[in-house]
């Protein structure tokens, strides 16, 4: 690479964070995080009770203000170099520092697709598998195994709100609530079916098995947003809560379902001790999925994925998880795919993530 071509490329750089500046709203978030800073040193702000919230915008807004100038530095510095008497090894670092750009303003630019109305929400994660029994419940586990280890390498923190086990091994059913880096902007493209082939190691005959499991992927909604839910739409189902055995145990009824009955929206959770707050936790995820079903942007989307979600078996699956007679992961929306099965099941589907984005 000649020192005109680098030239050329940090013009288009400089041009493409022009583009970034307005598109991102820059100024407008540095505005903002000075009005945070102000706002945390108050002597009170620790006795609010937005404390958190506050903390997450401020966290939140910092991270992309900081992308961005880091990249702008960046690409000042190469600008610089370019106007010296370079020697070999100062062309190779410049070059490398090129490449670096170059792919930082990638990552720059998924973040203007995270524009969402609630793109920078919480998520509540839902895993269910398919018919098929224990097959099928490993593989749900299988996939609440990757998401752990996707939250835990990129700093979301996440609880379990529900939880229903298999019979022998495995999931029937999972709800998490995920907090971070925009976990809704980032996780919403996981919402579909996953199909699962590989030669069962539950079948004495080793042959190959496709399994499928669900995951359902919706915001948590501002506590603020008024849903009327009547009393009489509602059927409330109280359960033991499953738990790890010994003093773990919960003896009594406190664990929550809710069905509402006009839209067959059901949500559950046994996380919390007493029924009252489980039932508070399901109210609030029923107040999540119903304001949805409100917005006419979400409307035909909810529909679809009520129909692919359900539609648990061959043909419905937005991603395939091949391990035999070949290993393949495939994306059916974006066709993105890798051959390193075993990588993705730990937790590797950031390239997965962002590709949906850029739909």
């Amino acid at each position: 690479m000649e020192t005109k071509e680098i030239k050329k490329n940090l013009d288009e750089f400089s041009n493409i964070l022009v583009d970034l500046k307005n598109k991102l709203d820059i100024d407008t978030k540095v505005e903002r995080i000075n009005e945070l800073d102000l706002l945390t040193s108050s002597v009170d702000f620790w006795s609010s009770s937005n404390t958190k919230e506050i903390l997450e915008e401020q966290k939140q807004l910092r991270s992309i203000v900081n992308k961005y100038n880091d990249v702008f530095d960046c690409v000042v510095l190469a600008i610089e170099m370019c106007e010296l008497d370079l020697t070999e090894d100062d062309m190779n670092d410049l070059i490398h520092s090129v490449e670096e750009i170059d792919t930082k303003l990638n990552d720059l630019k998924l973040i203007t697709f995270l524009n969402g109305e609630f793109d920078s929400s919480n998520a509540y994660i839902e895993i269910h598998s398919g018919a098929g029994g224990t097959e099928s419940n490993d593989w749900a586990n299988m996939l609440y195994r990757m998401y752990i280890r996707y939250f835990d390498k990129n700093d979301y923190k996440y609880e379990i709100i529900s939880k229903s086990e298999g019979e022998e091994v495995g999931l029937k059913g999972i709800t998490l609530l995920v907090k971070g880096y925009y976990p809704f902007g980032y996780l919403k493209g996981e919402t579909g079916v996953h199909r699962l082939v590989r030669i069962s190691p539950f079948d004495s005959n080793s042959r190959r098995h496709t399994s499928f499991a669900s995951v359902l992927v919706t915001p948590q909604i501002d506590k603020k947003a008024e849903i009327e839910i009547k009393e009489s739409d509602l059927k409330i189902d109280v359960y033991h809560s499953s738990g790890a055995g010994g003093q773990s145990v919960n003896t009594t009824d406190s664990a929550v379902r809710i069905t509402h009955i006009p839209t067959g929206i059901v949500v559950s959770c046994q996380v919390e001790r007493s029924q009252l707050q489980n039932k508070a936790r399901c109210m609030e995820m029923l107040k999540s999925r119903l304001y949805l079903l409100q917005l006419q942007e979400f409307n035909d989307k909810l529909k679809s994925l009520k129909g692919d979600v359900m539609d648990v078996n061959f043909g419905s699956a937005i991603r395939s998880y091949v391990m035999c007679p070949y290993t393949l992961v495939k994306d059916t929306r974006t066709n993105y795919e890798t051959s390193n099965v075993d990588k993705v099941l730990d937790g590797d589907i950031q390239c997965f993530l962002d590709e949906y984005l850029k739909i």
